[in-house]
């Protein structure tokens, strides 16, 4: 039924049609325009305009005509603050959306919770949404790239739905710090064809298309820009009156081809005079304070955490077992996962191709390859056993040891985890895009006889099993644990690298978490030991909800509908601690916000500062967010998901008398 919905809404709202059915009747789109206009600059509150649904009633004899026509009512409804009408003009247009209008009579199924604030980014040359499920919140930014049209086509249709989910499955893995849940999508234009490539009138670098570096940089700074105008709405001169007040506090981290940009990101908020432009992105570079996930394997750690734990549990020696991985030795997960693991790896998929050895790969030379950074094309094929194969996605006509022929090594690349190969004790998803494996196609990843080709999945990448996928397997007996519990590591790193560049004095921020690695050398000695500071809260961190789950599991709870009640039970109770925090007497709020944050910060940034500094220099919604976000953390880890409010009491109790350790 969600996949009808979506084709039917695909159908309904494809460009040409909205661009003809404008065209017909240009005397309500210019209405629909005085309507924005009225409602953006503060004329009119927002709100839909039945006058012009009337209008549009009279005009249209088609009900689907009539549907898409009144969305331009419903937008305008919705838009609470926006760069539309900046006077100098903008790189891109921003919209806040309010998500209560938006996603009204949309099916719960496909939206679960509705999101605090959505933006709606439009460039010249990219489409772009922002999506945050609280009003602190963080999350990367995502470059999505599109090979031909048709992959386009795909992209575009599924833009917000990809930005929604991301962000969801975000708010779910947020549990243990102050930010919620966000994420931001940008889907670049135009794609790249065969012929202007061969007539040179194209250049990979350069070019005149949106799929170029050049203009994905320039898309990622309009994308920012439009999103800081509305952060900074006095200084951008725009009407923020629907907004009663409410500053918008976002924050940025990498994700699909934006890593290199977050110092970019850093730098534009610092000269646009924007008060936090230290914390406004993480992954930035050591020189601009960052702590690189990839360089300190911080995802890696919290995964790695959960395989590990696991085993234990199950009393199985690491070394002992097979494993299948999807995303290779030249990304983050895929390297790191390599670099810290000791099992026999069968097989490696990534973006250059197929590396398979039923008799495990060559570990020195994979070794070699994750510590260079190279993808398994580079594998050296004298390491290759009796029947083992390297493929690559520049090769044709494939044929494989077991007499299966494809067409081209992309396609085999793309279906690998589906094939008889895929098979092995543990199987870690470390790359590959969302919903790789569905309800449509689980069934490959069963035996003939029906018995799982995997005992134990451990997922490093978002989303890359879908949610029926994730159930079908359990019920089978696999031992599943979802990404918005493995792969937190990263969001715990980054929020603590915000910690950090919001507290610190600029100058003493640039002393200890700043330097150059090439005149400079080893890190200043706080950047080290916080770094490790950081890990050993990860791993924490992990273990704590890996036990959380693993108790739900022993009375008969799936894992992944665990995480999903441990994360919305620590959310809301995390909702709900911040407001009642306001409720207390001055005396025991002071009291515990003091001994949440002596506990909460990691003890380095305590000893250096102290408590009273920390919360002179970090924002108010911020300290009292950390603050709801260890206590109901704590809480549920220690004590369960059905855990009474009789409980908590004497939790809440035992934190003001000082008696509760972390």
């Amino acid at each position: 039924l969600e996949a009808l919905y979506r084709l039917c809404m695909k159908d309904l709202l494809s460009t040409e049609r909205i661009y003809q059915l404008v065209r017909r009747h240009l005397g309500i789109a210019q209405a629909f325009y005085e309507d924005f206009k009225q409602i953006a600059m503060g004329q009119a509150k927002p709100a839909f305009n039945a006058e012009l649904g009337v209008s549009i009633d009279a005009a249209c004899s088609d009900p689907q005509d009539r549907q898409i026509l009144k969305m331009f009512l419903r937008f305008n409804q919705s838009v609470l603050l926006t760069n539309f009408f900046k006077p100098e003009t903008p790189g891109a247009f921003a919209f806040r959306l309010d998500p209560q209008v938006v996603l009204e009579d949309r099916p719960t199924s496909l939206y679960p919770e509705v999101p605090y604030a959505i933006y709606l980014i439009c460039g010249r040359d990219f489409m772009g949404f922002h999506t945050r499920f609280r009003d602190v919140a963080r999350g990367g930014i995502r470059l999505v790239l599109s090979r031909d049209t048709a992959t386009y086509q795909r992209n575009f249709a599924t833009l917000f739905d990809e930005c929604y989910n991301l962000a969801f499955t975000q708010q779910n893995k947020n549990k243990d710090i102050p930010e919620g849940g966000a994420k931001g999508v940008i889907l670049l234009d135009s794609c790249w064809s065969n012929s202007m490539l061969s007539k040179g009138t194209g250049s990979k670098l350069l070019g005149n298309t949106s799929q170029s570096p050049a203009a994905m940089r320039a898309a990622f700074t309009f994308y920012l820009n439009a999103l800081l105008d509305c952060m900074m709405p006095d200084k951008s001169n725009l009407y923020a009156g629907h907004m009663q007040g409410k500053q918008e506090l976002l924050f940025f981290g990498p994700d699909e081809n934006t890593a290199g940009f977050m110092d970019m990101g850093a730098e534009i908020a610092r000269h646009r005079g924007y008060s936090y432009w230290k914390a406004l992105t993480t992954g930035k570079s050591v020189a601009l304070g960052g702590v690189p996930h990839d360089t300190y394997a911080m995802t890696t750690t919290s995964v790695h955490t959960y395989v590990v734990e696991l085993l234990g549990e199950l009393g199985e020696d690491e070394s002992k077992i097979t494993k299948f991985q999807t995303g290779g030795p030249d990304g983050d997960l895929g390297s790191n996962e390599i670099l810290v693991s000791k099992d026999c790896t069968i097989a490696i998929v990534d973006g250059s191709g197929v590396l398979y050895d039923p008799a495990g790969i060559n570990r020195t030379e994979l070794l070699r390859l994750a510590r260079r950074r190279l993808t398994v094309s580079h594998f050296t094929k004298a390491f290759l056993g009796p029947r083992a194969f390297l493929v690559t996605v520049d090769e044709t006509d494939v044929i494989l040891p077991d007499g299966s022929k494809w067409l081209t090594g992309a396609e085999l690349r793309d279906g690998f985890h589906l094939t008889s190969y895929a098979t092995a004790d543990l199987f870690v998803p470390c790359g590959g895009r969302p919903n790789s494996i569905t309800t449509d196609n689980v069934k490959h990843l069963f035996a003939d006889g029906g018995k799982p080709k995997f005992r134990m999945i451990v997922e490093g990448a978002n989303l890359f099993l879908s949610d029926g996928a994730r159930a079908v397997l359990e019920r089978a007996g696999v031992h599943v644990f979802k990404d918005a519990s493995t792969n937190k590591g990263g969001v715990n790193s980054s929020s603590l690298e915000v910690l950090a560049a919001l507290a610190l004095s600029v100058e003493d921020h640039s002393r200890l978490m700043c330097y150059n690695p090439k005149s400079d050398g080893e890190p200043p000695e706080f950047y080290q030991a916080y770094v490790q500071q950081i890990k050993d809260i990860i791993v924490e961190n992990a273990r704590q909800e890996f036990r959380a789950i693993w108790a739900c599991s022993k009375t008969g709870m799936e894992k992944v509908e665990a995480t999903r009640r441990i994360s919305s039970k620590i959310t809301k109770m995390q909702d709900t601690i911040m407001a009642k925090v306001q409720d207390l007497k001055e005396a025991e709020r002071e009291q515990l916000v003091r001994q949440v944050v002596s506990m909460a910060v990691p003890p380095l940034m305590v000893q250096h500062l102290g408590v009273e500094k920390i919360l002179q220099a970090v924002p108010q919604n911020y300290v009292f967010a950390m603050v709801g976000a260890w206590i109901a953390s704590r809480f549920v880890y220690q004590n369960g998901i059905n855990a009474s409010e009789v409980s908590f009491f004497f939790f809440l109790r035992s934190l003001l008398d000082g008696k509760t350790g972390a």
